[in-house]
């Protein structure tokens, strides 16, 4: 069986373990203040009267399928510009590391350990499970296990849960030895939870009283645009601050001392899908000003790192203290809870949190033999023959010529849309679709090609939507892309550096590659041209849709990635243009799941010389 090279064991840094693990992982200790305002994180100081205890509540969010600190698409251990690492393997060293610190304290109580959602989709190692050989037919899921060994309490639910349908999620569901919780995933019919909403953990305190603590889980409305065809006529989703109105009192009422969220939901008020939904997208920061009784809320969904933000609620004025531990088990997010008894109850008189970084320990070696098989397995499968390519495709010269490999990205993307708008008002209307030379390296060869051949040519994580936009905002849209170009004048041969990567204000060292968009139609050609002898705002000319020109009000639907049309790169009109399609598809498993399908990729199906550039109406000649 074809093996990952270094086995995953995270060669790259040395094992730390216990007090030297958590300083190295950016631990920082202050003493506790037993006041009402009190944000420190060092252990409680007794139990006497006036005297505080320590809760610490551990968090992680966005796994998206990672275990191992692995790239299955590079075939390579991970690693960014940042370098940081990623995966379960790590974050249990430092869980470890955490709760031999606080049990090495016997006054304090026991940590809890929760996660926010987006757990079994995002690599091929869950792919693998949900697709290739489903957890439906008996085998335990990779990330079960490793969140049932690193012993977790709760976990709310994410809105990629719902990707592969609702029989893999019922089993993952299953599977785990603690609850998956949804307060606001409600049974279409009845509107009753369709997932346990909380569960109460009594936390034991030495010569004290237990403290109880509520985990109320919260998952994102959005679900029911990006997987509606999971979940229609089966669930539908409340929001989230009208869903936490209702639960958090409940669960007061329940006997919790302490609350504590787990929601994936960004933190600032925004939403990807607009008005689509009478509820936000994102809204953590909102529901913690607004609903009084919650302590501590587990932020995910938006993929950053917030080591604390403290917000005051409203209606009380006190505290509520919010984290959010980046993504793919980068970080861990460790919340301290101070709290005081008050006429027998336990009250939090202070709050405080911040993030430890996964890419200061070496994986637990235990996580690691656990999961070692089905790893190997899955690197085997990603290096594996899915089908075959009549001809070689390479990025090489994508961003100065119309190439086989970007019409075969923006083939696939028109292709699925078109599928998904078949029988919809739009279903009439052109479809194009938005590629940009991500990867000049990227090539499929000739002959047998791999899922990571195919990986190869899509190297972000972006999924797909699709808008409606007119004949003149596409032409707006094309001019700014072409501001990628430096003016020159002449036909060439131009080394390619004397013609790409035009610097702007905006990108003063060059326009990347990733920020050049090509247009392509799948039923018909849309065709131009982009005359770089020409500034900035004048460049497209002959633009047309099936060999006629493109009217202003002429309305297409455009097939383009979540990066693009939430407003990367600032392109025109793409991020306020009516979304008809989001289902938070990863564009690069379409590709591969194309090619799974049809066995053959054939330049000569898609593949047309749709633009080119010139210089005052005649053709230039670029090189490398």
């Amino acid at each position: 069986m074809t093996n990952s090279g270094e086995r995953t064991t995270m060669t790259r840094r040395t094992l730390i373990g216990g007090a030297s693990a958590l300083a190295a992982a950016g631990f920082t200790a202050v003493p506790a203040d037993a006041g009402e305002t009190a944000q420190g994180s060092g252990q409680g100081s007794g139990h006497g009267p006036g005297k505080t205890v320590r809760l610490t509540v551990m968090g992680t969010t966005d796994l998206h399928g990672n275990v191992f600190n692995w790239d299955y698409f590079k075939n390579a251990e991970y690693d960014d510009a940042a370098h940081n690492d990623i995966g379960l393997a790590k974050i249990s060293t430092l869980v470890t590391a955490v709760r031999d610190r606080i049990a090495a304290d016997r006054r304090a109580p026991r940590p809890l350990m929760l996660d926010a959602g987006d757990t079994i989709q995002g690599t091929p190692l869950a792919y693998y499970y949900a697709k290739i050989e489903p957890i439906t037919g008996g085998h335990t899921h990779p990330m079960a296990a490793a969140m049932n060994r690193i012993g977790y309490d709760a976990a709310a639910l994410g809105n990629h849960e719902f990707n592969y349908g609702m029989d893999i999620l019922r089993k993952f569901q299953r599977q785990l030895r603690f609850p998956l919780l949804g307060a606001n995933a409600q049974d279409w019919t009845t509107g009753l939870p369709a997932f346990p909403p909380y569960v109460l953990k009594r936390v034991h305190v030495p010569g004290e009283k237990p403290i109880t603590v509520g985990i109320l889980g919260i998952t994102n409305p959005g679900i029911a645009i990006w997987d509606k065809a999971n979940v229609e006529n089966k669930l539908k989703f409340g929001g989230i601050v009208e869903q936490a109105k209702v639960w958090v009192p409940r669960v007061r009422k329940a006997g919790a001392d302490v609350v504590v969220v787990s929601v994936h939901s960004g933190m600032d008020l925004s939403s990807s899908y607009g008005d689509a939904l009478p509820y936000p997208e994102n809204a953590a920061a909102l529901m913690a000003e607004t609903v009084p009784g919650i302590d501590a809320v587990l932020v995910g969904h938006a993929h950053l790192e917030i080591p604390e933000r403290l917000v005051t609620n409203k209606l009380t004025g006190e505290q509520v203290v919010l984290t959010e531990p980046l993504k793919w088990g980068m970080r861990l997010s460790l919340i301290d809870l101070d709290l005081r008894k008050d006429r027998g109850r336990w009250k939090v008189v202070g709050r405080h949190s911040q993030v430890l970084n996964a890419n200061t320990v070496a994986a637990d070696p235990e996580v690691v033999a656990l999961l070692q098989k089905d790893h190997d397995k899955v690197v085997e499968y990603v290096n594996s023959k899915i089908g075959n390519c009549t001809e070689a495709m390479s990025a090489a010269t994508a961003p100065w010529e119309d190439t086989a490999a970007l019409d075969f990205v923006n083939f696939v993307q028109a292709d699925a849309v078109a599928k998904i708008l078949a029988g919809t008002p739009q279903a009439a209307l052109p479809v194009l679709a938005i590629a940009a030379p991500f990867n000049r390296d990227a090539a499929i060869p000739a002959g047998d090609v791999s899922v990571r051949d195919v990986a190869g040519l899509y190297v972000f994580d972006n999924t797909l939507l699709a808008v409606t936009m007119t004949g003149a905002q596409i032409k707006e849209y094309l001019e700014f892309s072409a501001l990628y170009f430096k003016q020159v004048t002449g036909t060439g041969p131009f080394p390619s550096a004397q013609v790409t990567n035009a610097p702007t204000a905006t990108a003063p060292n060059g326009t990347p590659d990733y920020n050049y968009d090509i247009l392509g139609g799948l039923a018909k050609p849309l065709t131009y041209k982009i005359d770089i002898a020409k500034p900035g705002g004048a460049r497209i000319t002959d633009l047309a849709y099936a060999g006629v020109a493109v009217t202003a009000d002429q309305q297409f639907v455009v097939a383009v990635n979540n990066y693009r049309q939430s407003g990367g790169g600032n392109f025109p009109h793409v991020k306020t243009a009516p979304v008809v399609y989001n289902r938070q598809v990863e564009i690069r498993q379409l590709m591969i799941d194309y090619v799974t399908a049809t066995g053959t990729v054939d330049p000569k199906t898609f593949h047309t010389v749709d633009w080119s550039l010139t210089s005052n109406g005649a053709p230039i000649t670029v090189t490398k």
